[in-house]
């Protein structure tokens, strides 16, 4: 039971690997056009409905889009948004959260006093304001999620620096007389790269969420591109009569962020095995105190019932 803990999660790596699959050969996959519509096929029900065929086995919308390729060529907007924005934000805020944890001093506060302010930050208030207001594109959808996401890269990598530089081997750096370059670069870049990669991965899911929000709030990237979030918004009107157009990327979106969680979790354990053992301590930690609080607690009145008795 317990090795069966440890064996990578079989359901979200296939969803996953058959997303970049999907992403990578979307052109030679998607049966049609993802943008050309035929007015002639619209609303057309999937194949296991009445009117429903082969040629469209997701059905059309309502300009006669094939609702299954504009799924496939989304899966491509989703994962690049997604690379990108968190390979800027990861740069970024690992940077930042390095300098900080190891310098210390004013640098360390100034750095975190911003952190926290972009951490405060109302996310898709601000998203939708700074895309908004800077035309909506794929490129400011990117940077604008990359923006907003630095921070929270550069908490955590301040954290896992300040514990490192604590350790032996960078105090014998120091005294050794190495740069502080070459002691962050050699030594502790290398230790936060596992607490890196799933932060990277936990946040894949939640970029994926912020793009498919702003798509459907109109600010995302712009039609007729295939988002998830654009898709549903188009199908608001025919939840009634053609629901397939908002259900499927719906479930295409539901689908890859609970993978990339649970895949996430599973990293995080893996990676990190003190945090789950934590975790279970931490678990069994409370039944213990309960346990332990009562004899405690009934001690002085067994010894005042005692005390009676003897007298």
């Amino acid at each position: 039971m317990r090795a069966a803990k440890h064996d990578v999660p079989w359901f979200p790596g296939l969803v996953l690997a058959a997303l970049v699959f999907t992403a990578v050969f979307a052109f030679y996959l998607a049966p049609h056009s993802p943008t050309a519509g035929d007015i002639t096929q619209k609303l057309i029900p999937p194949l296991w409905m009445e009117r429903g065929d082969w040629e469209h086995p997701l059905g059309t919308d309502r300009f006669g889009r094939d609702v299954l390729s504009r799924i496939i060529h989304g899966s491509r907007i989703s994962l690049i948004v997604s690379l990108i924005a968190i390979g800027v934000a990861g740069t970024i805020g690992t940077l930042l959260g390095l300098i900080s944890g190891y310098r210390g001093g004013v640098t360390d506060a100034v750095l975190m006093r911003v952190t926290d302010i972009g951490l405060s930050l109302p996310t898709i208030l601000i998203a939708v304001v700074l895309v908004a207001v800077s035309e909506p594109s794929f490129s400011n959808v990117v940077l604008v999620i990359a923006l907003l996401l630095w921070p929270r890269f550069a908490r955590q990598m301040r954290g896992e620096t300040l514990a490192i530089k604590e350790q032996d081997f960078v105090a014998l750096a120091v005294v050794a007389g190495r740069s502080s370059a070459w002691i962050i670069s050699r030594h502790i870049f290398p230790n936060v790269v596992p607490t890196l990669l799933v932060i990277s991965t936990l946040q894949v899911g939640y970029v994926v969420l912020l793009e498919g929000t702003l798509s459907f709030l109109g600010v995302g990237v712009p039609p007729p591109s295939p988002a998830w979030g654009l898709m549903i918004a188009d199908g608001r009107g025919f939840l009634a009569t053609a629901w397939w157009i908002s259900l499927f990327p719906g479930l295409a979106m539901v689908l890859t962020v609970l993978s990339v969680n649970l895949l996430g979790d599973w990293l995080r354990d893996h990676l990190d095995p003190k945090l789950r053992q934590l975790g279970r301590a931490a678990v069994l930690e409370a039944p213990a105190a309960a346990s332990v609080g009562s004899p405690v607690d009934e001690a002085p009145v067994r010894g005042a019932a005692g005390g009676g008795d003897g007298a």
